[in-house]
């Protein structure tokens, strides 16, 4: 299970489509660096956010007010030429101002299906657990798969389609807890936190008088992002990755410490993400620390952990407790049998 181990015919996917390895690099490096000029000093969340972009996922931004959640999902959509909607959700918004509605024509004596908000490639659905549980569920279907049904009738949804959506903790006032099934939708969730020192004081300096995000324009198209999906996608899993990430899936189900453990869901998108990260790092093939880097970001927002192992400290704190040790527990007897 180590990188010796991949034969060098696999330095390049082997159903790679038209783009080359560096080819690859260049226009991801591009994104990078166009997000980053509007989001200094956040290196994991920007690469977090592009990996979801490249794995056909959908991003969860949970963190306090203020430091730059919005920021994040906005510069990621203007980085890419394709359609993008922002959705404020607030207590008042109903699920049809999401998916659409049929509205009666009398000229025509026929309802006709007015898109909602939701038909977009990128979606930036703001402050997502302000809105009740109802409209959540609006989401469900059009980000599981890809499609919306309204009045028995399906409409399919703009390819790519990426759902980005921000949330502020449970504890603070006028939330609603995202459901489970909702949760298990998101590939990968990640938190901003506050900026370092340099990072902030450069902030106050740049943005004294200019907006970053205004001067961002699209540096890919939803066409050569669609290849860049494809090329990340023929990226090799080995049999023995693919048994790392479903011990990994099945020891969280088993823990005595979570109540609730991954989803098959998430052992998919665990793998399809490990996928992109390895193809960002120019490699053709996926190794072990590539699953080992996204097991919290991906799995970590889908565990419940237990009462008794709760005690009075924090879920998230007993979680990365409960994967650290997983972990640690899975890989060593894989990498003995390898």
């Amino acid at each position: 299970m180590n990188e010796t181990a991949i034969p060098a015919s696999l330095s390049v996917p082997p159903a790679s489509p038209a783009l080359t390895a560096e080819q690859f690099g260049e226009i991801t490096g591009e994104i990078v660096d166009s997000i980053s000029r509007v989001i200094d000093g956040k290196p994991e969340a920007v690469r977090f956010a592009l990996v979801t972009l490249l794995a056909e996922g959908h991003l969860l931004i949970e963190d306090v007010p203020g430091v730059g959640k919005t920021m994040l999902a906005r510069a990621l959509a203007a980085s890419v030429d394709a359609s993008v909607r922002r959705i404020q959700f607030t207590p008042d918004l109903l699920p049809g101002d999401v998916t659409g509605v049929s509205v009666f024509n009398p000229v025509s004596r026929e309802f006709e299906f007015k898109p909602g908000a939701i038909f977009a490639s990128v979606v930036i659905a703001d402050e997502i657990n302000r809105s009740s549980p109802k409209t959540q569920s609006a989401l469900l279907e059009a980000m599981e798969e890809r499609q919306v049904t309204v009045d028995g009738r399906t409409h399919v949804l703009p390819s790519p389609f990426l759902v980005v959506a921000t949330q502020n903790p449970l504890e603070m006032e006028g939330t609603y807890a995202l459901p489970e099934a909702q949760r298990d939708r998101f590939m990968v969730r990640i938190s901003m936190g506050y900026p370092d020192a340099r990072s902030e004081a450069l902030m106050l300096r740049q943005r004294d008088s200019v907006n970053p995000l205004e001067a961002l324009r699209p540096v890919v198209t939803a066409a050569r992002v669609s290849e860049l999906i494809a090329w990340a996608r023929a990226v090799h899993v080995s049999p023995a990755i693919e048994d790392y990430a479903v011990a990994l899936s099945q020891a969280t189900r088993a823990h005595a410490d979570l109540r609730l453990g991954a989803s098959p869901r998430a052992t998919l998108q665990l793998v399809r993400a490990a996928k992109v990260w390895a193809a960002l790092d120019g490699r053709a093939f996926v190794i072990p620390d590539d699953v080992t880097a996204l097991l919290s970001p991906v799995f970590a927002h889908r565990l419940i952990p237990s009462r008794a192992a709760a005690g009075g400290r924090a879920s998230v704190e007993v979680i990365a407790a409960a994967l650290d040790r997983i972990a640690a527990s899975v890989r060593v007897p894989l990498a003995a049998r390898a």
